[in-house]
């Protein structure tokens, strides 16, 4: 397609409101439609940049090394949310450290005195720390600034988007029924915001496939709490169990935040699949759908990489 064609982007958001960036930034003429506006899934996100437990391996290294360039540029900026901070993350059992974090500013080994109790492991690193609603209004102010448009509302298929050239798909886990893709399944996460206490410096916990994470997160005047990690669950309504579970975890680790006030809970869905589907097909009226979903607990990890992919399959340069 050429510039200045009109492109409908579904979804709002990580993946959707950045696609929607970077086409109406290569000159399309870009309008999203989603039924939440940011979505709330990724409102409910930590965020920290890590290609964790996502496939396919060097499909997902390129599009997160293509994101951590972007991000390490938007922290030159505090509007947009994001800074680099630096941090650690350990494990109660003594394993090699994921390859992405070896390559990070500032990566090394903790002493055993920088490692809370039960700790066998940890390494210390600099990376992005994302302050998701300033974030994704700082997307929304880009994308108008861009010339696109937004459209609240909710769609009974993707046929519903047009008539449009070209529909992408950013549905997350809508794209269950709009596509249909039977593959793709929930994961719910819950996390906790709380009052800083005075924390610079994030710690997450290399938990593995346990449905209880350990993670904060500081932003500024407050601090993110994590989290979960329920298989099959795509229920968005509070658990006051879980939250407690998360509050005691975290507070184990850095006592101050037991005497921190909660200012709310944020759940959401991961939509997670075998691999992250960045693809395009036609349909049988000739339009073409450009998918980019499934990207389960990286969905911000890969948000540029993964925009600038469907921006290729659509040969905009």
């Amino acid at each position: 397609m050429t510039a200045g064609e009109r492109v409908v982007v579904v979804g709002a958001g990580v993946a959707g409101l950045t696609t929607a960036v970077v086409l109406a930034e290569a000159g399309t003429s870009v309008h999203v439609i989603a039924e939440q506006v940011p979505g709330v899934t990724s409102l409910a996100a930590g965020a920290m940049w890590g290609p964790y437990l996502v496939e396919p391996k060097d499909k997902v290294d390129h599009w997160g090394q293509r994101s951590l360039k972007v991000f390490r540029e938007l922290a030159e900026d505090p509007s947009t949310g994001v800074r680099l901070t630096s941090g650690i993350e350990a494990s109660r059992t003594a394993e090699a450290p994921p390859d992405w974090a070896t390559t990070l500013p500032g990566f090394r080994p903790c002493e055993p005195t920088e490692l809370p109790t039960g700790f066998s492991a940890g390494y210390r690193f600099t990376v992005p720390l994302i302050d998701m609603p300033t974030y994704l209004d700082y997307l929304l102010r880009r994308l108008d600034a861009a010339g696109g448009t937004v459209e609240r509302r909710r769609l009974a298929s993707l046929a519903d988007a047009g008539p449009a050239p070209v529909i992408v798909n950013c549905t997350g886990l809508g794209a269950q029924e709009l596509v249909p893709d039977h593959d793709l399944r929930p994961i719910r996460g819950q996390h906790v915001v709380v009052t800083n206490p005075g924390l610079t410096e994030f710690f997450s916990e290399d938990t593995g496939l346990s449905p209880d994470l350990l993670c904060f997160y500081p932003h500024g005047d407050t601090v993110v709490l994590g989290g979960t990690a329920i298989d099959g669950n795509g229920n968005l309504g509070p658990d006051e169990k879980a939250a407690a579970g998360i509050l005691a975890r975290c507070a184990e680790i850095e006592p101050r935040l037991a005497e921190a006030r909660v200012l709310e809970h944020r759940i959401g869905a991961r939509p997670t699949r075998a691999t992250v589907r960045v693809e395009a097909e036609r349909q049988e009226d000739g339009t073409v759908v450009v998918h980019n979903y499934g990207h389960g607990g990286a969905g911000v990890t890969l948000s540029w990489g993964c925009a600038e992919g469907a921006r290729k399959l659509l040969d905009l340069r």
